[in-house]
């Protein structure tokens, strides 16, 4: 994939402008889980050691455009900013006038700027926004893979207009990864998608059904290739009107589906749990999570696998009684020698439940930007990042 990096550049003497994706949970005015911000700590730490200065921005929630941060101030990046300051135990001032008139951002170091969603014309891309965020700096920095598929004035715009524009580490592997992935996949390759709604991601099935050798699906999305199969779901969660894309995406690539499924009669963590073959379901029965029999046959395709993607539990994880189906693959996954790749809100909540992170080969925190790459769509900010290269 050609794009500078911010690895290939000298930003000695160099004003630094950094898009971060810091977009952190807050509680109590403070910041509850700063992995984001840890993310991050490499590549501001590599632009300390030669640049003049590093100014480093980013969004934080979904505050009223135009707006000053003033009168909504649960929206400041302020809790991020003394996060961050902690963290490199160096104070790190928050600067909200950089839009002013002198444009005045001061000449520490290293500089925040309070939270671009505020400034008008930012979701719209506004040119005039975009080139006074390019004035600040001499590079730019896109580092924030989680907002590459927006495309705004501080994500795409600012790239235009810059004087010079790179990727950032944090980007940059984002990127391999899933290039690595998606377009020279070591083979075989297979994917895991799970999730309540085959509409859901149709889109990334039907994009890696052309890609991958084996499709294993989860959750709801399963029980909707289940009844296209002919077997009575009962009372589970599914889509009848997708039953003829499900056959249709059968008959494009080898999708396995469970032989045995864990049910219940009520959707609860305490519901009883009764382990069913797939053809013996009741009509008042909700399939909640595989079964053990459908764990160790996937698991064994797992193991045989030489590229794995994951997207997406297969059952009702949050219920104890319900997890085992993603707690097994997960450690099959954490087990395999192939390299693995995984994404998505979901997906890395069950890699922290089971404790599997550090056998991942790469987790992305991209979200909605990670699933819009996996469904083939080229990334706004990426996409100018590839012409300013």
């Amino acid at each position: 994939m050609t794009f500078l990096r911010m690895s290939e550049l000298d930003l000695t003497n160099k004003r630094v402008l950094i898009r971060e994706d810091l977009n952190v949970p807050l509680a109590a005015g403070e910041v509850s889980n700063d992995t984001r911000i840890r993310a991050a700590l490499p590549t501001l730490a590599r632009a300390l050691e030669t640049a003049s200065q590093v100014i480093v921005m980013s969004h934080l929630g979904r505050p009223s455009e135009g707006v000053a941060v003033a009168e909504q101030p649960e929206f400041s990046l302020a809790p991020v900013a003394r996060q961050l300051s902690q963290l490199l135990n160096r104070e790190i001032p928050l600067i909200s006038d950089y839009l002013g008139g002198s444009m005045d951002i001061g000449s520490e170091r290293l500089v925040m700027l309070e939270n671009v969603r505020v400034n008008l014309g930012e979701k719209s891309n506004n040119a005039g926004l975009a080139k006074a965020y390019a004035k600040l700096c001499d590079v730019f920095v896109m580092d924030a893979f989680g907002t590459a598929h927006r495309a705004q004035a501080s994500t795409h715009g600012v790239a235009e207009f810059a004087r010079t524009a790179c990727a950032g580490p944090l980007l940059a592997g984002e990127l391999d990864a899933l290039e690595r992935s998606l377009a020279s996949p070591e083979r075989p390759m297979l994917a895991i998608v799970g999730g309540a709604k085959v509409s859901s991601k149709l889109e990334v099935l039907n994009n890696l059904a052309g890609i991958v050798d084996q499709l294993i699906v989860g959750g709801g999305i399963a029980n909707t290739f289940l009844l296209a199969k002919g077997f009575n779901i009962g009372q589970s969660l599914c889509e009848p009107g997708l039953v003829a894309t499900a056959t249709a995406l059968m008959a494009r690539t080898h999708i396995p589906l469970p032989t045995d499924v864990v049910v219940a009669k009520s959707f609860r963590g305490d519901a009883e749990a009764t382990v069913k073959s797939v053809a013996d379901l009741a009509d008042d029965d909700l399939i909640l999570d595989i079964g053990p029999e459908s764990c160790e046959s996937l698991a064994v395709l797992i193991g045989e696998s030489s590229t794995l993607l994951w997207n997406g539990p297969m059952g009702v994880f949050e219920f104890d009684r319900f997890a085992g189906g993603t707690r097994r693959l997960a450690r099959a996954i954490a087990d395999s020698r192939g390299f693995s790749l995984a994404g998505g809100g979901e997906t890395i909540a069950a890699i922290d439940k089971f404790g599997i992170t550090e056998s991942v080969s790469y987790i992305s925190t991209g979200g909605g930007a990670f699933l819009e790459y996996v469904q083939g769509i080229e990334l706004p900010a990426v996409a100018m990042l590839k012409s300013r290269g």
